[in-house]
């Protein structure tokens, strides 16, 4: 996910009213951060807005990079995955009550997809949580979001790494003894695994998008 902690001035900021210290008044955390409702509520919160730790995170421009291996792996998902799960891209998921993270790709239990105005999914609809990693984002993606996936419970988690331009995909799943994930494998040209079900993906198709 390529994100940043606080935002350039943008013209919705600049027609908010001000707070004393010159950002929009709606932008200034209450006591304790903010919380996972707020981000449906706060006005005309920019698109893809995460809340980690009870503090807003915004988007910058995503890389072709990024966006091309997300193809990739919702396109491979898809083609595999079961009657009984869906596969989202860029949607939140309400963790506690000031985490509410959003991984780049999901994979769902089918029932979870209830209408299409849907904006959050809850941890025990999550199959599987995908971070592609960003260098604005690199700590956060490697580091506290998997902290918070494997604390909520969500079993599968992927890193996806920039190596010369081709993804490397870290494979984790989670050890319900200690409640952390442990590295189950790396993959360079080819992602084959048997679970959470039979997933089959040439990760060199990236060369031909």
């Amino acid at each position: 996910m390529t994100a940043e902690p606080m935002p350039e001035p943008h013209a919705f900021e600049r027609s908010m009213p001000e707070g004393r210290s010159g950002v929009p008044s709606w932008l200034i955390p209450p006591e304790g951060g903010f919380t996972a409702e707020d981000l449906d509520r706060l006005p005309q919160l920019p698109a893809h807005t995460e809340l980690i730790d009870g503090t807003l995170v915004f988007v910058s421009p995503q890389a072709s990079f990024h966006t091309v291996v997300m193809d990739v792996l919702v396109n491979g998902l898809r083609r595999s995955a079961p009657e009984t799960l869906r596969v989202r891209r860029e949607m939140t998921v309400t963790l506690a009550k000031r985490q509410r993270p959003e991984p780049d790709i999901l994979l769902l239990r089918a029932e979870a997809v209830t209408t299409p105005a849907q904006t959050n999914f809850q941890p025990e609809d999550v199959v599987l949580a995908v971070e592609v990693v960003s260098p604005d984002s690199e700590e956060r993606d490697r580091e506290r979001k998997p902290q918070l996936y494997a604390k909520a419970g969500i079993r599968h988690f992927w890193r996806v790494e920039n190596v010369d331009g081709r993804p490397m995909v870290c494979v984790y799943e989670l050890d319900p003894a200690t409640g952390q994930y442990g590295l189950v494998g790396i993959h360079h040209d080819r992602l084959k695994l048997t679970v959470p079900f039979d997933i089959d993906i040439d990760l060199t198709e990236i060369d031909r998008l």
